[in-house]
């Protein structure tokens, strides 16, 4: 199937993805602050540039978009187009989320995966996740990953 739009168009359109400040990020990190959590955004000193960093808590947290790392859920579909590239792209993204977390337990932080589909989606409720995250930070856990997919 060929894409819709030429390609100068979609280079801008894709050009226009952020990596920061995403509205699930946002939506986490203003429900944690209403909750009372104070936190530091996009510390580039810690491996793989956290969303906020809890050091009260010695704690991290990844908003992760289902698309960009490759969740299995609904909210996931590898393109039609291109699909070599995209394939490894997101295999690659999801190598350096593993790299990542595995530094950051290893330096004793302890570390959270909010997943777009826990905030957007049938199955999405982000006050019970954000509530669930909020116990995690209160609680001992080493991590937490959280997501709408209903484990069975």
């Amino acid at each position: 199937m060929t894409d819709i739009v030429d390609a100068a168009t979609r280079s801008r359109m894709m050009s226009g993805i952020r990596s920061r400040n995403t509205r699930p990020e946002l939506l986490v990190r203003r429900l944690l602050h209403r909750m009372g959590f104070r936190f530091r955004l996009h510390v580039r000193t810690l491996p793989g540039t956290p969303d906020l960093v809890l050091a009260r808590y010695h704690a991290v947290i990844f908003v992760h978009g289902c698309f960009w790392h490759g969740h299995a859920c609904p909210l996931f579909r590898l393109p039609a187009t291109r699909t070599d590239f995209w394939r490894d792209k997101i295999s690659r993204n999801q190598k350096n989320d593993r790299k990542n977390r595995d530094a950051l337990r290893a330096s004793g932080w302890r570390v959270a995966t909010v997943w777009e589909c826990a905030l957007r989606g049938r199955a999405a409720d982000p006050e019970r996740a954000v509530n669930q995250l909020s116990g995690w930070l209160k609680g001992l856990a080493p991590v937490l990953e959280l997501s709408g997919v209903q484990s069975n």
